[in-house]
């Protein structure tokens, strides 16, 4: 049987312009787009997480919420299940939303994270490839442990 096996993570955190910084794996490469949006490439999964940064204004909080949750249950035509875990981190207000997006979906992962206040990130991970989530299974399994250490290392500035 074949068995794909990837290297250990390791982290460093990333510091930009922007209003949120993180930790990256070393193993993909970061580039920043406008409005701070942010792609981190894995060349060796072909996979990117794409990531946008909006600010909380004229209360559009509600709006924004709506928006990351729709993004994630539009791939329920194709997904066998869409497990959510919450995220909180009072001591750094940074909450929000982890959904892991099973089968052969165009996306396996979004999140979105919030202070509810100023600023608003949300997350896509995409492979460069038809979707065969039986196939992609250990990278998504892989790249869904860098989401996590992105939502639990975030930080706002």
């Amino acid at each position: 049987m074949l068995r794909l096996e990837y290297p250990k993570s390791t982290y460093q955190r990333i510091n930009t312009e922007c209003m949120y910084s993180f930790y990256k794996n070393d193993h993909a490469t970061l580039e920043t787009t406008r409005d701070c949006g942010m792609n981190i490439s894995y060349p060796r999964m072909n996979a990117t997480v794409y990531m946008t940064y909006q600010e909380v204004k004229d209360n559009n909080i509600e709006s924004l919420l709506y928006d990351a949750q729709k993004l994630a249950y539009d791939h329920n035509i194709k997904a066998e299940s869409i497990p959510e875990q919450p995220f909180v981190n009072p001591e750094k207000s940074v909450y929000g939303m982890f959904y892991m997006i099973n089968g052969d979906a165009a996306s396996q992962s979004h999140f979105y994270v919030t202070d509810s206040l100023n600023h608003f990130v949300t997350g896509s991970l995409y492979f460069k490839v038809k979707p065969n989530f039986d196939s992609i299974y250990p990278a998504v399994v892989y790249l869904r442990e860098d989401i996590r250490k992105i939502m639990e290392t975030l930080e706002w500035k």
